[in-house]
């Protein structure tokens, strides 16, 4: 519950369905029979905080994605009912995030018909990706990647915003007054959502125990921090309708938006244009690779949002599943009534668990408020200054932009900076680039460190690969083994091979051990396998390998080829494992 709500009765949050639960009925029927009067209470408040947030929002998100207006609060209502119904974190919420805004802003051209489209299609392919658990797809981004793009969208959108306002102030001629008041309007609003953010990181919590006066006015400003969007834009169109009414007006506003509810219609399926009609299939030509690259980002940043706040076990329900499945009809559902893509919200959920929400039945708060400002509040959306909702955009994008994650690279594993250094900087010129040429480096780094296992040394060569043994580290293993062992400034000694740490081996790495063992027994050598698993040992075996030998560790391989310091009374296993462990 909130912090301003402290005394009040306490409310045990709904458990999480487990994955079974999620698959055999709707998740909704896991908490609706045992929904009490607490919860309403709890929800109705997180749902109308939440609201008061995702409405400015809405209307900046609108901005970043090159759509009019009103698209943005078309894309915010459709998701939360959808996902009171099938979503299986309470936390969670669906709408326009300023990542997708970006993208559909690359992938639709600034054209609403594309944006409807790609929000269809896109919640069909997360429905497929659903039904064929394809969720593991995301395990081959690492988190350098995602920082990276995460951190050169905040920003490519950051700047977006300011260059609006510095190319109209640098260039000359008329309007440099309205221009000149943009600018002091958009740096006051982001003064004052800095300031409420660092005002709530800083609100103690109200003692139950104190006195009424004193949690009451620790409410307020609660609730003033939490919905501290929808409060600079309040105020930010007080300021414009008061210039309006004296009848200057040294602000740009947002203009008119259409009143009213979207109608429930299929998305266009092809396109008027001035010399003809855009066919569908021009239109997911022209999406090309958006198609894939916005699904994969939406699902992304939703199992982030659930995974941070500890709403899903990880698994079928959030990668392959429940998510996707929810996201997906969202998506299909949400197209239906002018939607562009949506996907959790990490500002807004953090903000609904704060709220202390009991149930996703917050989400049909929010989406209810969002339905009676399109069909009541737009009119007043007229004088809300652009500026103001750029300073919102910067407000929420500003966070995304982690620098202190060079600095932990670096401490770390500096050669992770390797894939963020180039979806950073790749991402400027195109977001697919950025991110694929990302998966790549750290694919091949990934392969590289497979394909070039460790290698000690003493009177017997030990060799110890710290994974799995597949094809691309077969040669190199070669190649090392027999430079080292045949070498004719090295005395004559013989091999073992550690596989402690291998579950696994394929074709290829049986042809080229076959290889070094027929090598070796050439020269006079030996070459002895220890610590095998049983897979590998029967792989190994039904190959029928000649001169295999296996033996349990490596003390009684070393034995086996009549290497002293290998052996217990040697009194060198010790020094064999530390060699090992410094790998």
């Amino acid at each position: 519950r909130p912090a301003g709500l402290a005394g009040a009765a306490p409310a045990m949050p709904v458990p999480v369905p487990r994955c079974p639960g999620v698959r055999t009925k709707l998740p909704v029927l896991g908490w609706l029979p045992r929904y009490s009067g607490a919860w309403l209470q709890l929800d109705l408040v997180a749902g109308l905080t939440v609201g008061l947030t995702v409405v400015p929002q809405a209307l900046a998100y609108a901005e970043v994605a090159g759509l009019p207006l009103q698209y943005g609060l078309y894309s915010s209502f459709m998701g939360c009912f959808v996902y009171c119904f099938l979503g299986t974190a309470k936390d969670v919420t669906l709408g326009p995030t300023a990542i997708m805004s970006l993208l559909v802003s690359s992938y639709a051209f600034h054209e609403p018909v594309y944006a409807v489209l790609l929000a269809f299609l896109s919640g069909c392919i997360q429905l497929a990706m659903g039904l064929l658990h394809l969720g593991f797809l995301l395990d081959f981004i690492s988190s350098p990647v995602i920082k990276g793009f995460t951190s050169a969208a905040s920003v490519t959108i950051s700047f977006g915003q300011v260059k609006v306002q510095s190319a109209s102030l640098l260039s000359p001629g008329a309007g440099r007054a309205a221009e000149a008041g943009d600018a002091v309007l958009g740096l006051a609003c982001l003064a004052a959502l800095a300031g409420l953010r660092a005002m709530k990181s800083r609100l103690p919590r109200a003692a139950p125990v104190a006195p009424l006066a004193a949690r009451i006015s620790h409410l307020i400003v609660w609730t003033s921090a939490t919905a501290r969007n929808a409060l600079v834009v309040l105020f930010a169109g007080l300021v414009a309708y008061s210039f309006q009414a004296m009848g200057s007006q040294p602000l740009t506003l947002t203009g008119s938006i259409p009143q009213g509810l979207p109608t429930f219609r299929l998305p266009r399926f092809s396109m008027a244009a001035p010399n003809g009609t855009v066919p569908f299939q021009t239109m997911v030509e022209d999406m090309g690779v958006g198609l894939a690259v916005v699904p994969l980002m939406g699902l992304l940043e939703t199992v982030a949002i659930a995974k941070a706040f500890g709403t899903a076990a990880p698994g079928p329900c959030t990668r392959g599943g429940a998510l996707q499945g929810a996201r997906g009809f969202a998506n299909i559902l949400g197209s239906f009534v002018s939607s562009y893509p949506i996907t959790g919200s990490f500002g807004r959920t953090a903000v609904n668990a704060q709220s202390g929400v009991c149930t996703p039945a917050g989400g049909l708060v929010t989406g209810a408020l969002v339905l009676l400002s399109l069909a009541y509040l737009t009119s007043l959306f007229y004088y809300i200054p652009k500026a103001a909702l750029a300073a919102v955009i910067v407000s929420a994008v500003l966070p995304m932009f982690d620098a202190g994650i060079f600095r932990t690279l670096w401490r770390v594993k500096r050669l992770d900076l390797v894939p963020l250094c180039v979806t950073f900087l790749l991402c400027f010129w195109e977001v697919q680039y950025g991110i694929v040429a990302g998966m790549l480096v750290s694919g091949i780094l990934l392969l590289y460190s497979i394909a070039r296992p460790p290698v000690s040394e003493g009177d017997a060569l030990l060799v110890q690969p710290g994974s799995s043994l597949h094809f691309p580290a077969i040669e190199h293993l070669r190649d090392t083994i027999c430079s080292r062992a045949l070498a004719a400034a090295s005395p004559p000694r013989s091999v073992i091979l550690d596989c402690c740490h291998i579950s696994s081996i394929d074709y290829t790495v049986v042809v080229g051990l076959a290889e070094l063992l027929r090598e070796l027994r050439k020269h006079g050598r030996s070459l002895a396998f220890c610590g095998l698993q049983d897979p590998v040992l029967q792989v190994l075996l039904a190959a029928e390998l000649e001169g295999f030998q296996h033996f349990p560790s490596r003390e009684e391989a070393g034995e086996g080829l009549g290497c002293p310091r290998c052996s217990p009374q040697a009194g060198v296993p010790q020094a064999a494992a530390k060699q090992g462990s410094g790998r």
